[in-house]
């Protein structure tokens, strides 16, 4: 526990956009750079990809890392607890950092929730020879990196939005802080602990009237960026099985089915392989009005970088330079296509050789790891079960097909905007950027929003990150864009300092 809160302190009525960014930056280039750095260079992946990461300890020491950089912070009123909680069969959870911060505004009942998580993605292939995902690089304002921008900054950063408020003396309501390990797992592990913290006969989330979350996207780095929507995930494991064995290729091939041929035809089912639409009617919805509007204006600002920020492959042919292309050039429908619209991705394979191992031998089974985006108002449970009823049933060939889901996760509409929060919004982004607040959707999946909106439906929802044009989250070459992270450190102080 740090020092105990002075209810007396004067109190400034506004916080000084100047003087925060200064600050703000200070600590950015004094101290979060630094940290996370030895963030990057630690292998902490979410137990999705790592069986044994209560063994391995990693999750573990990114968690006991930040807990202790924030009690160092000494921030007046704060206390701090690593929450740990088990399964049912006596397995440990992954754990949580909980923090809490006393309120200086006399009379606020109103609490404010910063979030963000720890794990990463695992490592991927094709990082640029001199990078890597556990060697981190600073460079041109770029640091890379494994998990940098995603999102291990957002502990840092919200703790510097604090202390922008406390150096000021500018009078804030309760604050919370909430990191998990378990995000770019699906979160499986957060209900649990979001029950125990709300527990009728100990609410230790409160009132909840501003979620602060930095685990998301930004259309560019010229403004403030707010996120709108996010979609779900249904994913897992699509495994097709005709033989027991591999055997002779040239003695088996046109009477023993291709396993992947019959792959191609179950999928068949599920997307025209033509366009990339998904056939059942149930995994898509309509895109409110108001989405549609806010679109259109991003579109207006972003043009043809929506798609041009893409590492597109391309060949030189007779000195001209071609490139692949996108689904669609006009940016307001790519826009729509990337957050309102359900798409299938094989991010995973299994049965294959590799090409040096490859003989002429029929292959026994294919399987592919399927990640399958839904709209933000696509029920993930429900649309779970279709899948595999689809995928599954009157296999070709009587063929061995099975669909092992890892679980889905319902994507997030925002509720509407208040007055007091858009013009928060439109002020920290002219003060810290000399741009207007941008809105834009995510194709991404954060399922505590999910969560935190039906728990707290009044509570407004500053859902913004770093993960701008090029920065490849999840991809080779991950880079937090630093300049941006100190703008947007400086414009959720100035926002929090609004919340009435």
């Amino acid at each position: 526990m740090n020092a105990p809160l002075h209810r007396e302190m004067p109190a400034s009525a506004v916080l000084d956009a100047e003087r925060t960014l200064q600050a703000v930056t200070a600590k950015w280039d004094g101290d979060i750079v630094r940290q996370l750095t030895d963030y990057i260079a630690i292998p902490a992946k979410s137990p999705g990809f790592d069986a044994d990461w209560s063994a391995h300890g990693y999750l573990e020491t990114v968690l006991r890392n930040a807990a202790d950089w924030v009690l160092a912070q000494k921030i007046e009123g704060l206390r701090l607890e690593i929450i740990r909680l088990s399964r049912p069969d006596g397995t440990p959870r992954t754990p949580v950092l909980f923090f809490e911060i006393d309120a200086t505004r006399a009379g606020s009942e109103t609490t404010v929730l910063m979030y963000g998580h720890l794990d990463k993605q695992p490592e991927f292939s094709g990082w640029r020879n001199d990078l890597g995902p556990w060697t981190p690089k600073y460079e041109d304002g770029k640091l890379y990196g494994r998990g940098g921008a995603d999102d291990g900054y957002a502990v840092y950063a919200s703790i510097a939005a604090v202390q922008a408020l406390k150096s000021q003396n500018v009078p804030h309501p309760r604050i919370v802080g909430l990191i998990e390990t378990c995000e770019e797992s699906g979160s499986y592990d957060l209900l649990p602990y979001i029950d125990a913290l709300r527990a009728p006969d100990n609410n230790r989330l409160g009132d909840v009237g501003l979620v602060v979350c930095l685990d998301s996207g930004a259309g560019n780095y010229d403004q403030l960026w707010l996120t709108t929507s996010l979609r779900g995930m249904a994913s897992g494991t699509l495994k097709v099985e005709i033989l027991t064995e591999g055997v002779h290729s040239g003695d088996a091939s046109g009477l023993v089915p291709s396993s992947f041929r019959i792959m191609r035809q179950v999928l068949d089912r599920l997307e025209d392989s033509a366009t990339g639409r998904l056939l059942p009617a149930s995994f898509h919805c309509e895109v409110p009005a108001d989405r549609v509007a806010q679109a259109r204006a991003t579109a207006a600002i972003l043009g043809d970088e929506i798609y041009k920020r893409f590492p597109w492959a391309h060949y030189d042919c007779g000195g001209s330079t071609a490139f692949a292309l996108p689904t669609t050039t006009d940016p307001l429908q790519a826009l729509l296509n990337r957050t309102w619209t359900p798409t299938l991705s094989v991010t995973g394979a299994e049965g294959f050789p590799a090409l040096q191992d490859a003989g002429n031998v029929l292959r026994p089974y294919t399987a592919f790891k399927l990640s399958l985006r839904l709209p933000p108002l696509v029920d993930a449970a429900q649309a779970v079960q279709e899948l595999k009823a689809l995928l599954e049933d009157n296999a070709p060939y009587q063929a061995r097909v099975t669909f092992a889901s890892n679980g889905g996760a319902t994507g997030w509409n925002a509720p509407a905007t208040s007055p007091w929060f858009e013009q928060a919004l439109n002020d920290a982004s002219l003060a810290n950027f000399g741009a207007p607040c941008g809105y834009i959707g995510q194709g991404g999946t954060i399922p505590l929003m999910n969560m935190l909106s039906q728990g707290f439906p009044k509570a407004q929802m500053m859902v913004c990150g770093v993960l701008g044009p090029k920065s490849n989250a999840h991809g080779p070459n991950e880079f937090l864009h630093v300049p941006f992270a100190r703008r947007l450190t400086a414009a959720v102080a100035q926002v929090i300092a609004r919340v009435p």
